[in-house]
């Protein structure tokens, strides 16, 4: 036997382990069953490659025992083991000269964001141990090896070596359990259903099975004999034929505690250079948190069938957080703690492969499956079109999948490829209109032209959909245009010459309600969008929409006041009226009241605010009073 020491920084890792790395103790149950499947994986591989090697390979496992009366916990596998120099090399990497530089490592990435050294790269994952154990022992053997290994370390300053000569092929990690600690958050490991739990989270789904050994009568009344506790079924590993949507149906149920049958199921495999597996699912119902800030999201992440985290954020955008299911890799970047995804080109591949899979199978789904599509969108419709302000790279695709109310039919949505196949020939813009509803819209005074010109108009009404309009530029081709901002050209060669006359004669008026109204309005000017209302407001091309502005001040950001343009139909007899009074009387101080009422009355047919609406209740009445 050799008894060896720690070097000083060392033992300044061993306490970093047990102390910073991991956020959740269960995981040193985790890391070990990881170690004893790729063991497995090993020895079934080295069979395959080496036919000269005497192992028996017909019945791989790992078992979990445990003895509540000496409080041990052994995890036990009969993989490909250690030779000396392995456990050497693997299990004491942590005394070798590399140690400093690995603390170095670790101290520098907590300062940042983290621990973001790789796990297996130094070895410790095994030493997770320690968070749960006073002592750790460790006995294998190599199938090359006459003899085995036994290590064993209390994670303090020394470690002890030494050839057995009775050990069998495998590994076996037995942990002499610390005391019960609930201030510590230190279970009782030596609880079955503590192991259960466990093995259900983070590895149910191995290739390899995990066999429950109970421990001396007594034990929570297991059996005596062995029993498999993981179910083995990934189902993204079987091929789609072997699977029933029952099975898809109880997975869903599984990984998204949701009790409805999923709408879709999405599978998808990635070969190469680097290589995973993803089995995801879009709901059939949006859950109540959809639009909370504090909601969980994304889907969970495997590592070779071994749970890593639940809600992997990376690997999902944040307009997709509906998305339920399962990724699973082969390598993956993890901190050392295998608790944090690194930032790589893996994730960022992975991540925009998932989008786009996601996105296609909606699109097929529009073309294929509508009623299940129409169900989609309804519920997730809103959450979706968040992507075309946060994802640039796949507007064009989002854009593709989305539908719209318009005016063209007041129960149907509407693509914008169908938009567009219905546009005039010299139409070149789609046109469209953001309000509280529908009805708003539909009876808001903008549409009056355009409505009367046989134009069709899309009615958005999600509160995203005031945000997103301003950064999109357009679809094949054709720009987006509201028709309550900027100007809209309605009219033909014939009417903007009359248009121009009209702008003419009505000048001094125009420059006179300016000046009038000059702290409400920036504008007041001739418009060519109305046909039976006498006016209407409408910002500028790039001006806040009044329910944007209005977003921004609950959210607490001050901004200045927009004054918007107050545009006249010259064709209304309430305008031709106050033309015409205008130009026989010179004092116009008696109609400024009327002016007044003109510019609230549009912005109440619009659904706006009045800025005093004591003041216009007082206007109206004296103007009521004279008609008497």
């Amino acid at each position: 036997m050799e008894t060896l020491e720690f070097q000083s920084e060392a033992r300044q890792l061993l306490q970093l382990m047990i102390h910073s790395i991991y956020s959740n103790k269960d995981t040193f149950l985790r890391e070990l069953v990881s170690n004893a499947s790729d063991a497995l994986d090993k020895l079934r591989l080295e069979g395959f490659r080496d036919k000269d090697l005497e192992v028996d390979t017909s019945d791989l496992h790992i078992d979990i025992e445990v003895d509540a009366e000496q409080r041990t916990l052994t995890v036990r596998d009969n993989g490909i083991g250690m030779t000396r120099d392995d456990v050497v090399n693997l299990i004491g990497t942590i005394a070798k000269s590399g140690t400093a530089e690995f603390l170095r490592k670790v101290r520098e990435s907590q300062e940042a964001a983290g621990p973001q050294d790789l796990i297996g790269q130094f070895g410790v994952g095994f030493y997770s141990t320690f968070m749960v154990a006073d002592r750790v022992t460790l006995v294998t053997k190599h199938p090359r090896s006459e003899k085995g290994v036994r290590w064993e370390s209390g994670g303090e300053s020394t470690y002890t070596i030494e050839d057995v000569d009775d050990a069998p092929q495998g590994t076996a990690v037995t942990l002499h359990l610390k005391p019960v600690d609930t201030e510590d958050n230190l279970p009782d490991y030596t609880s079955t259903a503590k192991v259960r739990e466990i093995v259900k989270r983070y590895a149910d789904f191995i290739t390899w099975p995990v066999r429950l050994v109970p421990g001396k009568p007594g034990d929570d009344g297991e059996p005596a004999e062995p029993t498999t506790i993981n179910s083995r079924k990934a189902l993204w590993a079987r091929p789609s034929s072997e699977v029933s949507e029952d099975e898809y149906a109880e997975f869903y149920r599984h990984v998204s505690h949701d009790w409805n049958k999923p709408l879709e199921t999405i599978r998808m495999q990635a070969e190469g250079t680097f290589e995973y597996q993803a089995l995801l699912f879009l709901p059939s119902q949006a859950p109540m948190d959809l639009f909370m800030r504090e909601r969980k999201r994304g889907v969970q992440l495997y590592v070779k069938r071994v749970f890593i985290m639940d809600d992997c954020e990376e690997l999902m955008p944040e307009y997709l957080r509906f998305v339920k299911g399962v990724v699973d890799a082969q390598d993956l970047s993890l901190n050392v703690s295998r608790e944090i995804l690194q930032q790589d080109r893996q994730i960022a591949l992975m991540r925009r492969r998932l989008v786009k899979k996601v996105l296609s199978t909606v699109k097929t789904m529009m073309a294929d499956k509508p009623e299940s599509y129409a169900t989609f969108w309804r519920e997730f419709g809103a959450a979706v079109k968040e992507g075309l302000i946060a994802d640039a790279e796949n507007r064009d695709a989002i854009l593709a999948i989305c539908s719209f109310d318009s005016t063209h039919d007041a129960e149907a949505q509407t693509t914008l490829a169908q938009y567009v196949e219905r546009m005039k020939d010299d139409q070149q813009h789609i046109y469209y209109m953001t309000g509280d509803s529908r009805a708003t819209v539909e009876n808001s005074p903008h549409l009056e032209a355009l409505r009367a010109k046989g134009f069709e108009v899309l009615v958005l009404t999600d509160t995203i959909d005031e945000m997103w309009v301003d950064s999109v530029p357009g679809f094949q081709g054709k720009q987006f245009q509201s028709i309550a901002k900027g100007q809209v050209d309605l009219e033909t060669e014939e009417e903007k010459a009359q248009a121009e006359e009209r702008r003419k004669d009505f000048a001094d008026l125009l420059a006179w309600m300016t000046t009038a109204l000059a702290e409400r309005v920036k504008e007041v000017r001739l418009t060519s969008r109305l046909t039976t209302s006498p006016a209407c407001v409408v910002g500028d091309a790039h001006d806040l929409t009044p329910t944007l502005e209005k977003m921004y001040r609950a959210m607490g950001q001050e901004l200045p006041p927009v004054k918007r343009i107050l545009e006249l139909n010259p064709t209304h007899p309430l305008v031709t009226g106050l033309h015409e009074a205008f130009a026989k009387d010179e004092d116009h101080s008696r109609l400024e009241g009327t002016v007044e009422l003109l510019h609230g009355m549009a912005l109440l047919a619009e659904g706006g605010d009045l800025p005093d609406p004591a003041h216009f209740a007082r206007v109206l009445s004296d103007h009521l009073q004279r008609t008497l």
